[in-house]
């Protein structure tokens, strides 16, 4: 007997700020089916205006509102674009996971608590869309004492976890998120933020080539990495925290990099590209080799995931650890993270926990996510 498919659809937006990918997701059978992909870059003014908004600056809350409902209107038009290519009915439609972006991300910090902000409107998006949105995913694990980041390791573990195994996967947006599932051990399920995935390669690369980013890495591997300039930027004490942690454009920017560029007048632009190529790859093999050492694959997601110098210097860093794109293991890089949400929303509607304590550093599991019906 067919079963009757279970449709949510999942929307990501990431901090590399590159655009919207959407899933229409059919989670009936006994592995989830993605349906249809779709994906949008954002406008030149939205995008400039959502990079703004991650510092401070004048009438922040006006113009985050409105960046809001401009984000939002994006995302009813990726959620149009899996309807119509699939020919589903609004009604046909769970719910859809909607992400936000996020402009600030400071949880324990100031007093005790700290906060995270993703820019959305999904009272708005219900109303587009006609469908019930799952939204806000980070405050309630913040509110129990934890890191709010990452959130998809219990869905890496769901669709990537296999039995007498210990392997990884690593998602490189603009943060790196690894996820590490050894079936054998006592904690299952770890992971936490690496440090920079594309933002500092991306932001660098725009503003000297005016491309949004270095594809499939050549401009990096047209450089050649400066050892001390690397060496500086290692010496950052996020690298050397202890999970559970996490980060994001409030700490690895633009002005962070400046800052450390100041004492190497005079390197090539290429250079500068390579080094920061090198950065987020060795930051993320020596996070994975500290965390699991005895890992035998690491499934790589995430737009990172398509810069094939990046992929190379992962490798060269992981001799003993099998490093390939999660396309191998289903599912396309682009995908991972809007599935990831299609499931988080699934779970709150189904009021399941989705967090894990011995990832976030919270008190305990939770059902996150607030709920708007259309």
């Amino acid at each position: 007997m067919q079963s009757v498919p279970e449709l949510y659809i999942g929307l990501m937006s990431g901090t590399s700020l590159d655009g919207i990918d959407g899933v229409l997701v059919d989670f009936s059978g006994e592995q989830l089916r993605v349906l249809h992909h779709a994906s949008a870059p954002f406008p030149s003014n939205l995008r400039a205006e959502l990079l703004a908004l991650n510092s401070a600056g004048s009438n922040e809350l006006h113009r985050a509102a409105l960046a809001g409902n401009a984000l939002v209107r994006c995302y009813a038009d990726v959620v149009q674009a899996l309807l119509a290519h699939t020919q589903c009915h609004p009604h046909a439609i769970r719910a859809i996971g909607a992400h936000g972006q996020t402009v600030r991300h400071r949880p324990q910090e100031f007093d005790g608590t700290g906060y995270t902000l993703q820019l959305n409107q999904p009272a708005l998006l219900a109303e587009l869309c006609g469908i019930d949105v799952v939204a806000d995913f980070r405050s309630r694990d913040v509110a129990a004492g934890g890191q709010g980041a990452p959130l998809v390791p219990p869905f890496h573990q769901a669709f990537f976890g296999q039995p007498n195994t210990t392997q990884a996967v690593l998602n490189i947006g603009g943060i790196s998120n690894v996820t590490i599932l050894d079936s054998a051990s006592k904690t299952p399920v770890l992971g936490f933020d690496c440090g920079p995935g594309n933002a500092l390669m991306d932001g660098w690369c725009y503003g000297h080539t005016g491309q949004a980013f270095d594809d499939a890495g050549q401009w990096a591997a047209s450089g050649k990495v400066n050892t001390d300039l690397l060496n500086t930027l290692l010496d950052e004490a996020f690298f050397a925290k202890p999970p559970p942690k996490s980060t994001g454009r409030d700490l690895f920017n633009a002005a962070w990099l400046d800052n450390h560029l100041r004492q190497f007048v005079g390197l090539l632009p290429q250079d500068v590209q390579a080094t920061l190529t090198e950065l987020t790859a060795l930051s993320c093999a020596q996070a994975l080799q500290n965390a699991a050492s005895a890992c035998s694959m690491l499934v790589v997601c995430g737009g990172g995931a398509l810069n094939a110098h990046l992929m190379q210097r992962l490798a060269h860093h992981l001799p003993d650890c099998r490093v390939l794109p999660s396309d191998a293991r289903g599912l396309p890089p682009l995908q991972v993270e809007a599935t990831a949400f299609a499931w988080l929303a699934r779970q709150a509607c189904l009021r399941q926990t989705a967090s894990l304590p011995k990832v976030t550093g919270a008190q305990g599991a939770r059902i996150l996510g607030a709920i708007y019906p259309a």
